[in-house]
């Protein structure tokens, strides 16, 4: 298994990717499914809250991160296309309304390498080269990014997920 990599690429976008020592069908639930998303979800040390989940499109993930310093996050991702076990593409803000400005697209998808192995591909693009700029900066995006992928991967290793 390997550590979460940054891609570094265009000003708007953030990717972040790892391979897992697990099916793809697996990664999948661990990524959808309510019973485990909220368990490992988010950088080291962080908790998250699950307030509604409806993985579909239209559908939307209500939750809030708590942070190791007792700071909390409201997030909300709202589905425009759910493709199992390949691909999920959302909008993600901190409201169930829209803000433009502040909220970014995301696309997860999910590489069948064959032998039980799963790549994971997180690609998150910002309104403008600022926006992104400012959750690197301020909320440590990239750094938080690779630490939320090694949180799937233990989880994937437990006993949870089977």
């Amino acid at each position: 298994m390997s550590r979460a990599t940054v891609e570094e690429n265009a000003a708007r976008v953030i990717r972040i990717s790892r391979e897992y020592d697990a099916p793809r069908a697996l990664v999948w639930k661990a990524l959808t499914d309510p019973a485990h998303v909220g368990v490992w979800w988010g950088p080291t040390g962080f908790t998250t809250t699950t307030k509604s989940i409806d993985v579909r499109p239209g559908g939307s993930w209500v939750y809030t991160m708590h942070a190791p310093d007792g700071r909390q996050y409201p997030n909300v991702m709202t589905f425009r296309e759910v493709v199992p076990p390949e691909r999920l593409v959302y909008r993600h803000g901190t409201s169930e309304q829209e803000n433009p400005d502040q909220d970014f697209n995301a696309v997860v998808t999910l590489e069948d390498l064959g032998g039980g192995r799963t790549r994971v591909t997180l690609t998150s693009t910002f309104a403008t080269d600022a926006a992104r700029a400012q959750v690197v900066r301020d909320h440590g995006a990239l750094e938080g990014g690779m630490q939320h992928l090694d949180k799937l991967a233990e989880y994937l290793r437990g006993p949870r997920t089977a």
